[in-house]
Order: structure tokens, then C-alpha cells, then sequence
């Protein structure tokens, strides 16, 4: 019997230590809960943290971005704009039609050309080409140095070299034409230069038919791609059906036609591209049409640049770096 109270006390200590170590191992897994709670707050700080640099750091390189294309295009208007005094052009952004001839004007100003001494000099030349377009010196041309691209397209006039213009002329444009031209003056006494930006696209005047209540216009030979405006005499946008077609030399043909028009009335039609704008008023009577053409020419001093070229990709930045927030 004592053997057995004896058994049923170590039992009884023995499962009172069994609470006290399970409590024990309660208070162990209790620390380890603790110490993943007090970990959270500093791996979620950890983590916004890196959240905010990520994010600063693409706000930055989109500035970053920003202002190199600011300061592309700056460079590029400083570039076109500058010349020296005593060499000036009457049109330092000239617009040539494709297949026909332009001239580039250059010219010395009135009063250097009254100080000329000796024979004048004459050369043109071509940004990112090698070679020249053209050079006029000892009173004769001097081609040695001339690039292909030129060759039997180009002169200038030696009667008005004597006075001091060296203008160019171009026979035949084409779209490699386009770009940028440096154009330089030079005697005994006196030196200077000009630049001078070409630029080329196609256009001609539209023609115009009328038939059975339906006013057509029809054009060829425009580049870039041009798009048409119907227009009543109020100024109201017309909604017309019009067709583009596109050569294999890039060239566009457009018909567009305006439906139940009334007779006698006015319509403006207007074609344009990102260069040239041609505007005709068109008289539609019951005898037929009349219409008269004007052309606008653009007056930008920088290459087009389309928006979305960096504006897209500066909003996907942006919408990247906040998402990383």
C-alpha cells in the first residue's frame, strides 16, 4: 500500500512536471510567436523602404530623360539658327516640292558686299555627308570633292558669285535632299557662313467634279500622308467618304467625295500633311464647279517629332514607378 501511494505520488510529480514542461514549451512557442510579430513591422518597413527608392529613382531618371530631350532639341534649333553676320538667306527653312528644283538662298548682307576685295569663293555642303554639294572658287566650279548625290544637279550662278551670292540651286529634289546646309562666303577680305534647312514633301492642287448631288475632289502626288477636311460655309466640319492610295514610291492619290450638296453653295475643302496645307474654295452652281487653291507651308525650324515617340514611354515609367509603391 505504501509501495502503491508511493507509485501514485511520483505519478502525480511526475505528471506535474509534464504540465510545467508543456507549459514551458507553451511559453517557448509563445516567445517564438513574439519574435515573428516583432519581426513583421520591420520586414514591412524593409520593404516600403525599398518601395520608395525604387520609386524616387525611376522619378529621376524620367526627369533625366526629359531634360536630354529638351536639351536634343535646343541644340538642334541652335544649330539651324546660328551664322555669321556678314552671310545671311532670304529663307533659312526652304519647303521643296519633290522632282522639282529649289534654290537655296545665300547672300552676303549689303554691307560686306561693298567691301569685297578680290575674287569671291563659294562652297556648299551637307550635314553627315561626306564630300561637298558644290564649290565655286577662281571664278570656275571646283568638283573634285563633290558627292555623287550632286553630280549634275547642282550650280550656282558666277555673275551673281561676283556680287556676292552664292545661292544654290537643286534640280530634281528628292526626299534625300532633305536636311541641313551649310553655306560659305569668302574673299581676300571677309569670310562667313549660313545654315540653311531644307525640307521636301510632294503636294498639288486638287481638282474638283460635280455629278448627280455628289461634289469629288481628286489629288495626287502628296507625301507625308496627308488627311482631308470637308467644310460648309459656316465653318461646320462635313462628313465625307474619301479613299487614299499609296504608291510603291511612297507617293499618296486621294478621292473624296461629299454627297447631296446643295446647288448654289460654298464648301471649303482642305488637304494637308505635317509640311504643306492646300485650302480651295469650292462654288458649286448648277452648271458645275469653280474653285480656287491657295497653299500654307509650315514654318517649323525643327524636324517633327511625334509626341508619343518619348511621351509614351515616359507615362509607362511612371506608371511602373507607381505601381512599385
Amino acid at each position: 500500500m505504501l509501495l502503491l501511494g508511493a507509485d501514485r505520488d511520483d505519478c502525480r510529480s511526475s505528471s506535474r512536471g509534464r504540465e510545467h514542461s508543456g507549459a514551458g514549451g507553451l511559453q517557448n512557442g509563445a516567445v517564438h510567436l513574439d519574435l515573428d510579430h516583432s519581426f513583421s513591422p520591420f520586414l514591412s518597413a524593409t520593404m516600403a523602404t525599398m518601395g520608395n527608392i525604387i520609386f524616387w529613382s525611376m522619378i529621376v531618371l524620367i526627369i533625366a530623360f526629359s531634360t536630354l530631350i529638351i536639351l536634343i532639341l535646343a541644340l538642334s534649333l541652335s544649330n539651324d539658327s546660328s551664322s555669321t553676320s556678314s552671310v545671311v538667306s532670304r529663307d533659312r527653312f526652304p519647303l521643296a516640292n519633290l522632282g522639282q528644283d529649289v534654290l537655296l538662298s545665300c547672300h552676303l548682307t549689303v554691307a560686306a558686299a561693298v567691301q569685297v576685295t578680290g575674287a569671291v569663293a563659294v562652297t556648299w555642303t551637307k550635314a553627315y555627308l561626306s564630300g561637298e554639294v558644290y564649290k565655286y572658287q577662281d571664278s570656275a566650279p571646283q568638283l573634285e570633292d563633290q558627292n555623287p548625290q550632286f553630280d549634275g544637279r547642282t550650280q550656282v550662278f558666277p555673275d551673281a558669285v561676283a556680287r556676292g551670292n552664292g545661292s544654290l540651286l537643286i534640280m530634281a529634289v528628292t526626299s534625300r535632299d532633305d536636311g541641313v546646309y551649310t553655306c560659305s562666303i569668302s574673299s581676300s577680305n571677309l569670310d562667313g557662313s549660313v545654315h540653311i534647312h531644307l525640307r521636301t514633301a510632294a503636294y498639288s492642287k486638287p481638282t474638283f467634279s460635280v455629278k448627280d448631288g455628289t461634289l469629288t475632289a481628286m489629288g495626287s502626288r502628296w507625301q507625308p500622308e496627308p488627311e482631308v477636311t470637308w467644310l460648309d460655309s459656316k465653318g461646320t466640319v462635313l462628313q465625307g467618304i474619301t479613299l487614299f492610295t499609296e504608291n510603291p514610291t511612297g507617293m499618296y492619290s486621294f478621292v473624296s467625295s461629299l454627297k447631296q450638296v446643295n446647288v448654289p453653295t460654298t464648301y471649303t475643302f482642305k488637304v494637308q500633311n505635317l509640311l504643306v496645307t492646300a485650302t480651295s474654295s469650292t462654288n458649286v452652281t448648277g452648271s458645275g464647279v469653280t474653285e480656287k487653291t491657295t497653299f500654307s507651308f509650315s514654318s517649323s525650324t525643327v524636324p517633327v517629332l511625334s509626341p508619343s515617340r518619348f511621351l509614351l514611354p515616359l507615362s509607362g515609367l511612371l506608371m511602373y514607378a507607381v505601381g512599385c509603391t
